[in-house]
């Protein structure tokens, strides 16, 4: 397949970026015209490369924004290293409007600079039709292709700063500073736009991208990500928020958020789901099954233990396993040479001993981006509950050290290449969800990866623990870790050994859970068509469906919770938690609900990481303080930008 490479174009930049400076010594007067570049479909091919090379780099430990939220922690000597973890620097509450963390307004900190991706958007579509070797038809393709991107770069920035400056018009070198430096619209009027633009782009693009042009925009993937931004705009956030921005204002006086709510939003968020949904299950795509053979080392428990395995493997593969049917839009531009990338940050190290002698290596398995202990905790209990909500799930207990039954056991029938036998562990870690063993590094189960199936115990000098002698920066400071993006063929020593796959953009499980919010959003109470869509997600995870698990008075504790439209609201905003666990999701919906400042602003726990036994290492400690607040939902816009355009209204509170 094509992995769109990030292409320079000097004279693009000599033309439309402030730094022109850096290039007129590079590339002499009148070497390279703009016209020129647009002269073959070749030329042109490096530009449209160019503009995807904005999408952000979620696929990089650093940059990325999947460890915005309360799922991730690095370990702990990155903390105070200010060009590191830079979205865990938001959620320890170091934002900054002197040079902001990811700021996409204008590429501070890590963040792709997307006015700059806007203005080669505009410099695309205005030289496009000069190419000489291309048919109409690629023509119109390809500048739906970057008119949808136009569209989605001005979403980013809306889900991060809410109003932005519209750019209705390409800037020239000769724009005047009237034309130059614009007031920011008002939200309602940012969504209009950007919708404008995904519904004039979507009857022009390919139906569904060929193999050759995996990652390129195609209708299945541009109707999907039009449905999450109208999603977005119905959300309690930017839907009659007098909370947050009631005394946001423009200069004319003018609130920049609507502040009345409008129920019909998530109506038109249900149409676009059923429009998108419809799309993709037309072209085959659907939730993810792993069809293949299992991995040597598993079949012998695939044979005593089915069905469990197969659920296992439906969920430990559904991310890694390249360009399946759950994809809908897929990051393809990854840096192929694997640095920073947060697959090789979360595998854990080979220990000795596995993998008919291969020797540990530390390249491309760098063992420090681990899970946070609230994950051990939000995952389901077997019956498809939050432990806090089941009955047969012992909240008091939950940390009494025990024994997994033996290899001979009937009990661990269940258990078979699922937890190790006759391996210490703790109760919180048994009779918990299939996605639990499947994303999860812990005590007394299994990692797969480096070929093998590594029996984790995660104590210090341990198979997946610290090590003081060796690497010992490189640690899982929760003690536990997060292999759901980890390949179980990838190897240590050479990117050559690790296998690549597209990050998800969005998936079908999201566009399901997506739509079952919708619908319970607008409509009084929860229908069945709520529960089915949840179900679809609950089936493929092993286990029961809504209605069935909480209306049993004998398992629930809040029997018939699901009944209500906010009961139904914290099930599934659980579910998108778990489901989605690490894919960047769960900060977004808790933004999105106006529940950030809550969730988010207590420390993050973790076992005691130097612990060389259960009795030491299964300690709680504080790991990391966190502190976000209303005003760090909205980036602050860089105090540069602010200087040079006067026009511009800082955020609240920054």
């Amino acid at each position: 397949m094509k992995i769109f490479k990030k292409i320079l174009l000097l004279s693009w930049v000599v033309a439309f970026t402030p730094s022109c400076n850096e290039y007129l010594d590079v590339v002499p007067d009148n070497t390279l015209k703009l016209e020129n570049l647009f002269n073959l479909k070749e030329d042109a091919w490096n530009a449209l490369a160019k503009v995807y090379s904005y999408l952000p780099a979620d696929d990089q430990t650093h940059v990325t924004t999947w460890t915005l939220g309360d799922e991730w922690i690095g370990r702990l000597d990155l903390n105070d290293v200010t060009g590191n973890l830079r979205a865990i620097r938001i959620m320890r509450g170091l934002q900054s409007a002197n040079s902001p963390q990811l700021g996409v307004w204008s590429g501070t900190q890590g963040g792709k600079p997307l006015y700059e991706a806007l203005r080669q958007t505009d410099v695309f579509l205005a030289n496009i039709d000069k190419v000489r070797d291309m048919t109409d038809q690629e023509k119109k393709d390809w500048k739906a292709q970057v008119t949808f991107l136009k569209g989605y770069y001005a979403f980013l920035l809306v889900q991060r700063y809410g109003p932005i400056v519209l750019p209705t018009e390409m800037v020239t070198p000769e724009a005047t500073s009237e034309q130059l430096f614009l007031p920011r619209s008002k939200v309602e009027d940012c969504f209009n736009f950007i919708i404008t633009l995904m519904n004039e782009a979507i009857p022009n693009l390919t139906e569904r991208a060929t193999e050759n042009e995996l990652g390129q925009v195609d209708q299945v993937a541009a109707k999907a990500i039009k449905a999450r931004v109208l999603f977005f705009r119905a959300s309690p956030f930017f839907n009659g928020n007098q909370e947050y921005f009631g005394d946001f204002f423009d200069t004319d006086g003018q609130p920049f958020f609507p502040l009345d709510y409008d129920k019909e939003k998530w109506k038109a968020a249900i149409d676009a789901l059923n429009d998108a949904i419809a799309t993709a299950e037309g072209n085959g795509l659907g939730l993810y099954h792993y069809d293949k053979e299992p991995f040597i080392y598993d079949r012998e428990a695939f044979n005593s233990n089915r069905e469990n395995m197969e659920t296992l493997y439906d969920l430990r593969m559904l991310v890694c396993d390249p360009w399946n049917r759950e994809v809908v839009w897929g990051n393809s531009n990854i840096n192929y040479y694997g640095q920073g990338e947060l697959a090789h940050s979360s595998n854990i190290r080979l220990p000795e001993g596995y993998g008919d002698g291969v020797v540990n290596n530390a390249g491309f398995s760098w063992q420090w981006m681990g899970a946070t202990y609230r994950m051990a905790e939000r995952y389901y209990t077997e019956n498809g509950l939050p432990i806090t909500e089941d009955l047969t799930f012992n909240m008091n207990t939950r940390h009494e050290i025990i024994t997994t039954p033996g290899e001979l056991d009937a009990e661990y029938d269940e258990l078979r290449g699922i937890m190790q036998p006759g391996a210490e562990t703790i109760r919180l870690y048994m009779n918990r969800e299939p996605r639990f063993y499947a994303n999860l590094g812990i005590t007394g189960g299994y990692w797969r990866a480096h070929t093998v199936r590594i029996n984790t115990m995660m104590y210090a000098s341990s198979d997946g623990g610290f090590n003081s002698s060796q690497h010992s920066t490189d640690f899982l400071a929760t003690g536990i870790g997060v292999q759901k993006f980890v390949h179980p063929e990838s190897q240590s020593g050479a990117w050559q050994r690790t296998i690549k796959y597209p990050y998800p953009i969005i998936r079908m499980a999201d566009l399901y859970l997506m739509k079952a919010e919708a619908l319970n959003e607008y409509n009084d109470v929860p229908t069945q068509e709520v529960y089915d869509l949840v179900n679809l997600v609950r089936e493929r995870a092993g286990i029961p469906d809504v209605e069935d698990v909480w209306s049993d008075a004998t398992i629930a504790k809040t029997v018939n919770k699901h009944k209500t439209k906010e009961g139904m609201r914290d099930i599934i905003l659980q579910e998108r938690s778990i489901e989605l666990a690490f894919e960047g999701s769960h900060f977004w919906d808790m933004l999105r609900h106006k529940r950030a400042t809550s969730e988010f602003s207590t420390p993050i726990w973790g076992w005691t990481h130097t612990g060389t036994t259960g009795e030491s290492f299964f300690i709680l400690e504080v790991k990391q303080p966190r502190r976000f607040t209303i005003t760090d939902c909205l980036w602050p816009i860089d105090l540069n930008e602010l200087n040079t355009n006067g026009k511009l209204i800082q955020n609240p509170g920054w």
